[in-house]
């Protein structure tokens, strides 16, 4: 086998790797009427994934737990945190979080 054979044969081993996990839940629960509860469930994934994401690095800036007032990435959140509920826009929110980071920055 050549080498250009091995990179369309390790291309297409990628697709299907990363392709078939996505696909075959569409389409095995697209023949499947979903119950509302469980609809409404799935939607709060998203919100967990990006808290599970955000906490930590908030929390544990030095990989040691700090929710201290000396806590540079705690004190920024905050604010634009309440910003995000109230606004409930995205570019307010990080423009937020970087002027208090800016503010409270070493």
């Amino acid at each position: 086998m050549s080498g250009q054979a091995k990179i369309y044969l390790l291309i297409l081993g990628m697709w299907v790797v990363n392709y078939l996990p996505r696909l075959l839940p569409m389409v095995i629960l697209s023949k499947m009427k979903i119950p509302q509860p469980v609809i409404d469930w799935l939607g709060f994934i998203p919100a967990a994934v990006l808290a599970a994401i955000i906490v930590p690095s908030v929390v544990m800036p030095d990989g040691q737990m700090n929710v201290s007032l000396h806590n540079d990435f705690l004190i920024t959140s905050i604010p634009a945190f309440l910003i995000a509920i109230k606004t409930r826009n995205m570019v307010w929110t990080l423009v937020t979080g970087m002027f208090v980071m800016a503010l409270v920055a070493k």
